[in-house]
């Protein structure tokens, strides 16, 4: 491995470093959203103190503008109505009209609870529009349900339900919801009807949801849950998930997600939704990551009925899954395949050839991990190779570079050059050769960088003593916390540190012995090092993957010099190279390069004198 390789490997290292530092949050933005909890948690308080009052002051004849504005129902009870398939479960509130709860029935989370993905206590969804200058929210308002039916299950045929809030005859509010048998979807209509009276013109959805730590590390979790949206006829975005922020979308929106590492609930307008304003922020309730938030302007100015047809899907975040229920949504972008000239690889390679494995060859996550990696190496192979015979002839030529080096002192950089050159020309050896076949592998290592970490199929998916391939394995947990490294061990990882060890002691054999190289030696030690505190917390099922890809390339890189390409046939290609360009002339191209050279020197050799001459 010469320095150009070297050089390679510390880019992708900065990358990677880069990446991990480079979301996260400013001393100034953490007190900023401190001091944003403090004041919401301020105005909570103060905000309960005045219902308290409210409710124990004596009865007057004043009542606000939302109590003249609903018609009381006495058929109205506050009960909570479910709606159910082999998939999904719904629980859906009077108190609102609104979805309240939602569970997935195929998971749980990493403590072997059903996986709710909203509580009543936690969401909010209602509608929200100004009478009399007063903020009217129906979210906490008690609407009729057309069934007496407390749980309907959708076996053979959908099931739904209708919530009604009335404010007069034949003026209300209406919510539908349908759900169908073996589906994510929930059908969800909004209808108003004669409302005019009590929405005079303007009129938003608001909705917010705390999402739930499902996952065993909350730090890393963290780090893939967040708000996705789909602009119409743009590409899927979404909101920082490691800061505090706010986005006024300026475009008509086909649908917003509020996304979990693996699951998503998302909200999708059959048509599309009005220019909305979403956020997320963090939030101090124990068990949840952070808090999502979006507000939905509605098209309404007061006509006598309008009728808006959405649905809710509340999804795994399986990429095959996704490509069924919204290929043309785009929703298989709510799997971060990485950046957008890497996820191509991941989805069309890495994904295919994953699920051919588990499907064909074995249900054993390990050995799938293992399987495709043999895959991958071989195919990578003759770039393998041809990086090999390139570092293996400069490490041939070492003796002859020590040489020039000795001979021809540092202050002649440009004479010391142009004799490498040479060197280089007359055996056939490029500097690059054996940088660049590395550097075309390196985007399958960063691409399953990215594909690990959101790979449902490997969560909960247990391997030798890892209980879980989608979050960290721990073989000892710490009594205290290392900074940047955590409070437990994670052994894929050290073993992953240990192997990347010594694989850089393998290629530091090749490297010419002056002091520029010794620091660089020493730097790619560090690397190592430095890794086994960025993957402590990782997904184990990554650092499985980059340890056996480490320790098959050693195989592959031992293998190859002991059975493929030996030293001494090597050498003597390269002497039988070095004797027939020897006889040919030098092409204009590397006369001209020459010629090139040496005006330069004598430039900067007359630039000398002249310096020299001043003093």
């Amino acid at each position: 491995m010469d320095k150009n390789t070297i050089y390679g490997l510390i880019l992708i290292f900065l990358i990677l470093v880069g990446f991990s530092w480079w979301s996260r949050p400013s001393e100034q933005e953490r007190i900023e959203m401190q001091r944003r909890q403090d004041s919401l948690l301020r105005l909570d308080v103060e905000r309960q103190n005045a219902l308290r009052a409210q409710a124990n002051a004596p009865q007057t004849s004043t009542y606000s503008v939302t109590d003249t504005l609903f018609a009381i129902d006495s058929s109205a009870i506050d009960a909570t109505y479910i709606l159910e398939n082999n998939k999904i479960k719904v629980g859906i509130e009077s108190r609102g009209g609104r979805i309240a709860y939602v569970e997935l029935k195929d998971y749980t989370t990493s403590a072997g609870e059903p996986l709710v993905l909203w509580d009543p206590s936690h969401s909010k969804f209602g509608l929200v529009f100004e009478n009399m200058r007063e903020e009217v929210h129906t979210n906490n308002m008690l609407f009729t349900a057309n069934t007496t039916q407390k749980e309907q299950i959708a076996e053979n045929s959908a099931v739904s339900i209708n919530m009604m809030l009335k404010a007069g005859n034949d003026s209300y509010i209406e919510y539908r919801y349908t759900l169908e048998p073996n589906s994510y979807i929930v059908g969800f209509d909004m209808i108003t009807n004669n409302m005019s009276r009590v929405i005079p013109s303007s009129l938003a959805m608001e909705w917010s949801v705390d999402m739930p730590q499902l996952e065993k590390s909350a730090e890393f979790e963290t780090r893939y849950t967040g708000l996705y949206y789909k602009i119409e006829g743009e590409d899927v975005e979404s909101i920082n998930m490691m800061k505090n922020e706010e986005e006024e979308l300026t475009a008509q929106t086909k649908w917003i997600a509020f996304k979990n590492q693996f699951f998503s609930s998302v909200l999708v307008a059959k048509n599309t939704f009005n220019p909305a304003t979403v956020s997320t922020e963090e939030t101090k309730e124990p068990g949840y990551l952070k808090r999502a938030n979006a507000y939905i302007p509605v098209s309404y100015n007061g006509e006598q009925h309008t009728e808006m047809n959405m649905e809710f899907i509340f999804i795994p975040n399986n990429y095959y899954t996704l490509l069924e229920y919204g290929k043309e949504l785009d929703l298989p972008d709510l799997v971060n395949l990485g950046w957008s000239w890497l996820a191509w690889i991941n989805r069309y390679i890495v994904i295919p050839l994953f699920s051919f494995l588990e499907k064909h060859v074995t249900t054993n996550y390990g050995l799938i991990i293992l399987l495709m990696t043999l895959i991958i190496k071989l195919v990578l192979m003759p770039l393998t190779i041809k990086s090999y015979k390139s570092s293996a002839k400069m490490r041939l030529l070492k003796p002859q570079m020590d040489a020039i080096n000795a001979k021809i002192p540092a202050e002649k950089a440009m004479e010391r050059q142009q004799a490498m050159m040479e060197l280089y020309n007359k055996n056939g050896v490029s500097p690059m050769g054996g940088c660049l076949p590395m550097l075309l592998s390196f985007p399958f290592l960063i691409a399953l960088f990215w594909f690990f970490p959101g790979a449902i199929e490997l969560r909960q998916k247990s391997f030798l003593w890892a209980d879980d391939l989608a979050s960290y394995d721990s073989i000892l947990d710490l009594p205290f916390s290392i900074p940047f490294y955590g409070d437990h061990v994670s052994l894929f990882c050290l073993l992953m540190t240990i192997v990347n060890v010594v694989y850089t002691w393998m290629n530091s054999k090749n490297q010419p012995q002056n002091d520029q190289m010794k620091m660089m030696k020493y730097m790619m030690y560090l690397m190592p090092i430095m890794f086994l505190f960025i993957f402590n917390n990782y997904s184990s099922g990554l650092s499985y993957y980059y340890f056996i890809s480490t320790l098959i390339t050693i195989t592959m890189t031992w293998a190859i010099r002991k059975f493929y390409i030996r030293d001494e046939k090597l050498l003597a290609e390269m002497t039988a190279t070095a004797q027939n360009r020897g006889k040919k002339k030098k092409s204009s191209f590397q006369e001209r390069l020459i010629q090139m050279q040496k005006e330069q020197e004598r430039r900067l050799r007359e630039q000398r004198e002249q310096n020299a001459k001043r003093r």
